[in-house]
């Protein structure tokens, strides 16, 4: 289990040498027995007024952020943020060890809902309606999509808006499974909030298709400019034992949000070979963040 560290009581900008000092500081694990931590990390308590629930938000910064305080970072939100978070900020990391391949970013982390175990929550934010798979526990709760992305809207965004120094002109998407078919749906309902996605391996066969059918009664294209990265492993596919034709489903959608997006949508989908719904995410998110955040060349 990694643990991230928690930072409360702060101002909403932090003088540059309390952030010099916390990155300072911030550079060995605590020992005797402590948890691991995501060094230099920061999470913050951002509850919905609404539903009464209490989400976190996990914060990296890029490591010239103090350095450097009239600058503005793209920002990258990511669902599932248990295992994404810490995932995606050592890739990022790891992409620049020799020459920069991707610009530098603020990562946040969209959490679970405090007190619920990840399917619980992941199954009511990141779905479209109520129709839930067959398979899904009785007392499970599906559709709570359009709820959490007001969320999204009125209270995670502007807060990090408020306390980073963030491009909101270059607000990145990234979300795996439930979490991409939860991205589908921001693109078609609130195209403003993100700039860029990354989708990858859509539940998109999630109640007989509806994201489809959304595709088709979603209104025209504000003409702001995306772009949008999906990715699929070769073997999610019922001939390789899947429940459902993902590969099929992604490149169907491909084809209904290019015919809908036209030159202000660009569109990418990478089958990425010898890969599961299981163990494609780390491939597919190395791919998305060289897309979204390539680093321009010199």
């Amino acid at each position: 289990m990694v643990a991230l560290s928690a930072c409360s009581g702060a101002p909403e900008a932090a003088p540059r040498a309390t952030q010099q000092a916390a990155v300072a500081t911030a550079t060995a694990q605590r020992g005797e027995g402590s948890p691991y931590e995501v060094l230099g990390s920061e999470v913050w308590d951002v509850p919905d007024p609404v539903s009464g629930r209490n989400y976190q938000v996990f914060v990296a910064l890029p490591a010239g952020y103090a350095d450097n305080p009239d600058k503005r970072y793209p920002v990258l939100y990511v669902t599932d943020a248990d295992y994404a978070f810490p995932l995606v900020w050592q890739m990022a990391r790891r992409l620049n060890v020799e020459g920069r391949k991707i610009e530098d970013f603020i990562l946040v982390g969209l959490s679970y809902a405090k007190g619920e175990g990840g399917m619980q929550s992941r199954r009511r934010d990141y779905t479209p309606t109520a129709n839930g798979p067959s398979g899904a526990p009785a007392d499970a709760v599906h559709g709570g999509a359009s709820d959490y992305i007001a969320y999204l809207e009125t209270q995670a965004l502007p807060f990090v808006a408020r306390r980073y120094r963030s491009d909101e002109s270059r607000r990145l998407f990234l979300g795996h499974s439930y979490g991409a078919l939860l991205g589908t749906q921001v693109l078609l309902e609130r195209p403003q909030l993100f700039s860029g996605y990354i989708l990858g391996s859509p539940s998109y066969w999630y109640d007989k298709r509806v994201m489809e059918r959304r595709v088709a009664a979603a209104g025209s294209p504000t003409g702001l400019s995306v772009r949008a990265y999906m990715y699929v492993g070769e073997y999610e596919s019922v001939q390789h034992g899947g429940d459902a034709d993902m590969v099929d489903d992604a490149q169907r959608m491909i084809g209904l949000l290019g015919a809908r997006g036209g030159q202000a949508l660009a569109l990418k989908l990478d089958v990425l070979n010898d890969e599961d719904h299981l163990s494609v995410a780390p491939r597919g998110f190395m791919h998305g963040l060289k897309y979204l955040l390539a680093a321009p060349k010199s």
